[in-house]
Order: structure tokens, then sequence, then C-alpha cells
């Protein structure tokens, strides 16, 4: 019998009462159910400077961004949320990104914590967009940028301040089916990099 495949959950946000830390726990809840081992964390405790080329020159990538990086390495699946700001992703995320990629061992090749392992992603937002932008946005910053496989299946939750119920679950069936679905892909590709 195979292992479960390790899947990482990132929320895109530290904003208290964050629906996007919600649908990330959520999607953590559905992965286990899907039978992988989950790790959810918060960026909260990974603190970044504002991204800085000279910086990571002079004393390199800060400790925060090689955990990050080793944590993803760990993983064979990433499951991110990410809150819309301005048609695009949220700047901690963005930040937190570009601080990875820049975190190499001896002989690694660029971006290798995007390389090997299957990404999934999902928004929820107040407005009746459902952070379809912020996805678009994400999706290519991950593939384009990073070379990362990211699957077709993702969740946009829109008026999420209405769409979560008291137990936190989603409201709306379709959007209950979407997630389902993803976490069974992500699972599914994840357990072949295993």
């Amino acid at each position: 019998m195979m292992a479960a495949p390790k899947i990482l959950v990132i929320p895109g946000s530290l904003r208290t009462g964050s629906h996007n830390a919600r649908l990330a726990a959520l999607a953590a809840k559905e992965l286990v159910l899907a039978e992988a081992e989950v790790t959810r964390i918060s960026l909260e405790d990974y603190p970044l400077p504002l991204f800085d080329a000279d910086l990571a020159a002079d004393s390199g990538p800060p400790q925060p961004a090689a955990q990050l990086k080793r944590m993803l390495m760990a993983h064979q699946g990433v499951f991110i949320t990410s809150p819309e700001y301005s048609a695009s992703v949220t700047p901690l995320l963005k930040n937190t990104i570009d601080w990875i990629s820049r975190v190499r061992e001896a002989g690694e090749p660029s971006y290798a914590a995007f390389k090997g392992r299957v990404f999934a992603i999902g928004a929820a937002t107040s407005g009746s967009g459902g952070g379809l932008r912020s996805l678009m946005a994400l999706r290519q910053i991950l593939e384009l940028g990073c070379g990362a496989l990211v699957i077709p299946e993702q969740v946009s939750v829109p008026r999420a301040d209405q769409a979560f119920d008291d137990m936190d679950n989603l409201k709306d069936e379709n959007l209950t089916a979407a997630l389902k679905a993803m976490a069974r892909r992500l699972v599914e590709l994840a357990s072949v990099m295993t």
C-alpha cells in the first residue's frame, strides 16, 4: 500500500477572520478525507522582508525563506489560497514566492522547490468575482514564473462573507463539489510524486 502523499496548505492572507484562511482550513479537511497527510501553516510564522535582490546577494535569503523552501520540498502537493488585491495576488504571497525561489542549495536548479510536486489553488473574496483574477495571476506566477505543475481544478468562492455556514463549511453544493474534486485530484497526482 502506498504512503499517503504529503500536502502543504498555505493561506495567502494574514487578516483576522480571513475568508482564505477559512477556505484553506476547509481544504485541509477535504484533503485529509481524500487520504493525504496535511500540514497547514500560516505565513505569519515566516516573516520576510520585502524582496530585495541586493539583500539576497549580500546576505542570502532570510532564514524563514529557507525554512519555507525546505517545507515545500518535503511535500508532494501544495494548496495555496489567494485573496484578490487590485486584480492580482497579495503582496504577502508574491513576496513569499519570490524569496522561496531564491533559496538554492549547491548544484540545485533554479526554482527547485516548485518542481517535482503538484500545486492547486483557490480563492475566496467578498466580491462577486470569487478571486478569479487573483487565481489567474497566481497560476501565471507558479506555472510561467516558477515552472510549477498547477492542476486545472481550482476553487473560487464569491461573496465569501456569506458563503460559509456556522461550521465553516461552504453552503453552496456546487462549490463544495468543486472543492472535493480539487482535493481528490491534488491527492491523486501528489501520490504519483512520492
